[in-house]
């Protein structure tokens, strides 16, 4: 795979702040990370992103979304 271009996201704050972090790929998905735990990356599609977005604004919990 080759290197990704991590995009900072822009209400992250300063880098003394646990910053959240997005990359897409060649086949259109998307990778998340924090800056306090860089190996754990989680991938997603567009849509996906889409939704969680959506739901956290709405005040539900990201667990909410599997649950029904």
């Amino acid at each position: 795979m080759r290197q990704l271009s991590w995009q900072k996201s822009s209400f992250s704050g300063d880098e003394n702040n646990s910053c959240l972090y997005l990359a897409a790929t060649p086949d259109g998905t998307l990778r998340l990370r924090e800056s306090d735990t860089p190996d754990e990356i989680i991938a997603t599609t567009p849509t996906g992103l889409r939704h969680l977005i959506r739901a956290v604004k709405a005040g539900h919990s990201p667990c909410d979304a599997t649950n029904g």
